[in-house]
């Protein structure tokens, strides 16, 4: 679970939630991992908070 600090950062990784990158076109994709779903495109930076494919957590 991640926790806002209210100093423009969170401690942890937001659940149910993943991102990968495409190179073909600088994106990164995040993605609900109960459902499989595509939610948002961002071009450039990462997700902030968001956990990397293959997520190591769920190991």
């Amino acid at each position: 679970m991640a926790k806002n600090t209210g100093k423009d950062y969170r401690i942890g990784s937001v659940d149910n939630r993943s991102q990968t990158y495409n190179p073909q076109n600088d994106t990164h994709v995040k993605r609900d991992t109960t459902t499989g779903r595509f939610m948002d495109v961002k071009q450039g930076d990462k997700f902030k908070g968001v956990a990397k494919e293959p997520d190591e957590r769920k190991k």
